[in-house]
């Protein structure tokens, strides 16, 4: 069984894509004889951060980074994120010439360049660097790999994204006493998701914002007419959306976007810009409508049909992504890159757990 190592700066608490790709990402890998263990900020020192109060930011020091990998014992070591805990796994990495895969998860020179006067070229400059030192740096869209090239980025590999079909399903709908049709969003309501961009379209029907954040009491106080229902997970969550006409996905930045699936799964078609993400997840599937005008996007995609989006979504499983990421894994060790466990000094029993 191959046991692989994801360092992250993501974790729960936190409700984001990354978080819930990497635990999917657990739970398929060990159906397909794959281990995965994670090494997370649990257990750190950590601050706040400035412009996220609601999340921290880890402190991790070497020695405990090293203790905690070598306890792990892994066959691969894979880094998820460019935060603490990845910069001090691949820095151990690095001493020891270990070999590691990362992952582009988060368009991070869009995030920074919304809040500071910081040019795009800059950010993509360190991530370059950070990321040119992994075996290989997995993406999840054609549009995003496009983008890195161009940003001289290398040894690119797909990993794409999947969807929970048995949690989020049109029968799970409730009833929502509100006007139709009803737009919905749901995730992290945040400055990078572009929520008035929706929030400020003029509309027939109910607007409904489900998720928590840092943008939440400004933007209630923004948009009094709009419904805020605050977080909400798992069964209550896919029975909101399954209960909504559209799913309105304003974001410009996202690498992916996995709630667009999720929704798709409830029967529930997309509207979007035709940016990264949405032309990967929807491109010219009939299951919802991209347009620079969002308002002519929202309205188009109630003309879509609810059953081809569940349909579309059924194609999609996390299965098929486990296969991808343990395919460059695997690709990795037999290049003869293997780390024998017996080099490692304690081995660990955990199976998809935080280290």
């Amino acid at each position: 069984m191959t046991r692989v190592l994801v360092a992250t700066d993501a974790w729960h608490p936190q409700v984001n894509g990354v978080v819930r790709s990497l635990t999917s990402l657990a739970k398929s890998a060990a159906d397909l004889g794959a281990a995965i263990d994670f090494l997370t900020p649990e257990g750190f020192p950590s601050l706040p951060l400035p412009t996220y109060p609601d999340l921290r930011l880890a402190l991790p020091g070497p020695g405990e980074i090293a203790n905690r990998i070598e306890r792990a014992a892994p066959d691969a070591v894979h880094i998820a994120t460019e935060g603490p805990v990845g910069i001090m796994t691949r820095a151990y990495c690095m001493r020891r010439g270990l070999p590691f895969t990362t992952s582009y998860t988060t368009c991070f020179p869009e995030y920074i360049s919304a809040r500071a006067p910081i040019p795009e070229s800059w950010s993509y400059a360190v991530l370059r660097r950070f990321h040119a030192a992994g075996t290989v740096t997995m993406v999840s869209t054609g549009s995003l790999m496009t983008t890195l090239r161009q940003h001289g980025f290398r040894n690119l590999g797909m990993w794409t994204r999947g969807v929970d079909t048995e949690l989020f399903r049109p029968d799970r709908a409730v009833s929502l006493d509100l006007p139709r049709p009803i737009f919905v969003t749901f995730g992290r309501v945040a400055v990078e998701k572009n929520l008035p961009a929706f929030l400020s379209l003029d509309l027939p029907g109910s607007k409904v914002v489900i998720g928590q954040g840092p943008q939440e009491a400004e933007l209630r106080r923004r948009f009094p007419d709009v419904t805020f229902l605050g977080l909400k997970e798992g069964v209550a969550l896919a029975g909101l959306v399954a209960a909504a006409d559209v799913f309105v996905f304003p974001s410009k930045t996202d690498t992916y976007g996995i709630v667009q699936l999720e929704a798709l799964a409830c029967g529930v078609p997309v509207a979007a810009y035709p940016v990264t993400g949405p032309k990967d997840v929807i491109g010219i599937h009939p299951v919802g409508v991209l347009h620079d005008d969002l308002q002519t996007a929202c309205l188009g995609a109630l003309d879509v049909s609810r059953q081809t989006c569940r349909e579309f979504a059924l194609s999609h499983s996390w299965e098929t992504s486990a296969r991808q990421f343990i395919g460059h894994i695997e690709h990795v060790l037999n290049a003869g890159s293997r780390k024998p466990r017996s080099a490692w000094p304690v081995q660990s029993t955990a199976r998809g757990s935080s280290i």
